[in-house]
């Protein structure tokens, strides 16, 4: 008589899927614990963008025009901001100039830090006298006033402007402090174990940059692109500010410039300064802690205090 031998249970895929899950969200939720300032720095960006894209599901952006409401209005119900001298709804205009400040911050954040990536992995990959030529010449712009500049350009194409054109501006000066970054973390990088067994295998630089030193340098990289944004959004505010923005879009800076033009604070017009204010100091606050979040993830010191 054949013998019976009793097979021993097994867990269920699904149950398997689902404790998989639970763990990654302890994971998750413990983490978001230890690292509160990424968790906050998301929370506002995130908050401002989504003014951006839902506000205007509520509010008709079509109002953020000159002319299209009813001048000097005070905040009321149907003004929730009230209106400015040029006849705009300060809430359309609010949820217009959010995102196209964003947007100036992300173009030259994008251009900078791309620019800077290259440069600063043939800096500090390749090394000789190509690194010197890089590190020199970013050594000798970085002592350029790099408002002074940017000042002179605007001010040259001023009625050219649009948002695109004063991101490109902006990331015309915006790869230097990328480079520097770059290279920094490369000529550390290039010397560990992993790319020099990489190089004896035979892979080309071009596959060592690739597969071996950017996925390493991705926290650095994200750190790196949220200060490029923030340092791109404040350049922009400050030319904004002083009437060297886009004049026919309604972004925070350009808000605030034509506030003080048509001296609303001697005037009493708090709505029209106050809210562009208020949302620059929120999305700073926002992108620093952001940074500073990510800035734990890539260093190990802090990794280590936390």
């Amino acid at each position: 008589m054949a013998s019976t031998q009793l097979a021993a249970p097994v867990q269920p895929v699904d149950e398997f899927v689902a404790a998989r899950d639970r763990t990654r969200a302890g994971s998750v939720l413990a983490y978001c614990r230890r690292n509160p300032q990424l968790v906050a720095g998301l929370a506002i960006v995130g908050l401002l963008l989504g003014i951006g894209l839902v506000g205007p599901l509520f509010v008709d952006v079509r109002e953020a025009q000159p002319t299209s409401v009813m001048i000097d209005q005070p905040p009321s119900q149907e003004y929730p901001l009230g209106s400015d001298d040029q006849g705009r709804n300060l809430l359309a205009a609010m949820v217009v100039g959010i995102p196209l400040t964003l947007r100036v911050g992300f173009v030259a954040g994008s251009f900078g830090l791309g620019i800077g990536v290259v440069l600063g992995l043939l800096a500090g990959y390749r090394g000789g006298w190509i690194d010197a030529i890089i590190r020199m010449v970013v050594d000798t712009l970085m002592t350029v006033p790099a408002l002074l500049v940017l000042i002179m350009i605007a001010a040259s194409i001023k009625g050219f402007i649009s948002v695109w054109i004063m991101g490109l501006i902006i990331a015309s000066l915006a790869w230097m402090n990328p480079t520097r970054i770059v290279r920094s973390q490369v000529l550390t990088l290039r010397e560990r174990a992993y790319v020099q067994v990489a190089r004896l295998s035979g892979m080309s630089d071009l596959e060592i940059i690739v597969r071996e030193l950017l996925p390493n340098m991705l926290p650095y990289l994200a750190a790196a692109f949220v200060g490029a944004v923030s340092s791109a959004v404040l350049a922009s505010i400050g030319l904004e500010v002083l009437g060297l923005g886009p004049q026919n879009d309604p972004t925070l800076g350009m808000t605030i410039y034509w506030a003080n033009n048509f001296n609303a604070i001697l005037r009493g017009m708090w709505w029209w300064w106050g809210p562009p204010i208020l949302v620059v100091v929120l999305l700073f606050v926002g992108l620093f802690l952001t940074s500073a979040g990510l800035d734990e993830i890539a260093n190990p010191r802090k990794r280590k205090q936390a």
